[in-house]
């Protein structure tokens, strides 16, 4: 009871240490999946191990809505990073099933030992890393239209319609014809952010987008993060801020040891876990004394 309480107060205290340009209002928090509902992402017994001995993913079960803001917290080395990039078709996997909109997109093949996976899924996800990953050799515009142009196959005054539209909407307007290295970070976080855009993804993912962000640079890509939640982007995100999930999930998952331990509203999560793990990580990570 006095590590709830504990808690409990620490959100309370941390709500005011809010990040320069904030935006009063907490989205609204979405109900939890319904029976008969079919989720958007339904992830099986998940697996993942590197080499015979590291096991980072063991057995974890997870299902998401269609307009679910997912965040997931957790210690170092729990799943968390791993659990994104297997959903983005970035790593293999040794067991477990992943189903998007009611359809097969990863399992693991008992009999050849691979990953299968349905390449067409694959193209409606969309993902945002810590480091940026745009092209140095390109600027702006080009970092945006080059994927719907190459793997798409569409027009280029199209593209770049869509990608000058997509800029304006993110206060990048005048950066247009600018390269990477002429960007501060945030910047470039929110070109990254366009980027993916600019493939129509069903589903965001976003793995520690702030992190490596000067302070005062971080409210402008938290603020571009709930202005796509506030419009109904599925996302599933994993920060270590615990401030900003509170502000933008529908719903906390906290993943340790590989596995989910509990999930549930923001309130429910940091006003009344269930768990003592989760308690213990809570009272850690907000430096609770």
């Amino acid at each position: 009871m006095e590590q709830v309480m504990k808690v409990s107060r620490l959100m309370k205290h941390d709500a005011d240490a809010r990040p320069a340009g904030w935006q009063e209002g907490r989205l609204p928090a979405r109900p939890t999946l319904q029976a008969g509902t079919e989720p958007l992402v339904s992830i099986k017994g998940l697996s993942k191990q590197y080499g015979p001995t590291v096991k980072v993913l063991k057995g974890l079960d997870l299902d998401m809505r269609h307009d679910d803001r997912l965040v997931v917290i957790g210690p170092s080395g729990g799943g968390k990073s791993t659990l994104l990039r297997v959903l983005m078709g970035l790593e293999t996997i040794d067991g477990g099933t992943v189903e998007f909109n009611g359809r097969p997109y990863l399992s693991f093949d008992e009999e050849s030992r691979r990953t299968r996976m349905d390449l067409s899924i694959r193209k409606q996800i969309g993902m945002v890393f810590q480091n940026y990953t745009l092209f140095a050799h390109l600027d702006v515009l080009r970092n945006l239209t080059l994927a719907p142009c190459k793997v798409k196959g569409e027009p280029r005054a199209e593209a770049e319609r869509r990608a000058t539209s997509l800029l304006d909407r993110f206060g990048l307007s005048s950066k247009t014809r600018a390269y990477p290295a002429q960007l501060s970070g945030g910047q470039k976080q929110r070109v990254a952010i366009a980027r993916a855009l600019m493939l129509d993804p069903r589903l965001m993912l976003f793995d520690e987008v702030t992190s490596a962000l000067d302070p005062e640079l971080v409210a402008e890509v938290e603020t571009v993060i709930l202005e796509l939640a506030s419009q109904g982007m599925p996302m599933v995100m994993v920060t270590h801020d615990m401030w900003f999930a509170r502000k933008v999930a529908s719903r906390i998952v906290f993943c340790a040891d590989g596995v989910v331990i509990e999930s549930g509203t923001p309130d429910e999560m940091f006003k009344h876990p269930r768990h003592t793990r989760t308690r213990e990580f809570l009272n850690n990570v907000l430096h609770v004394n």
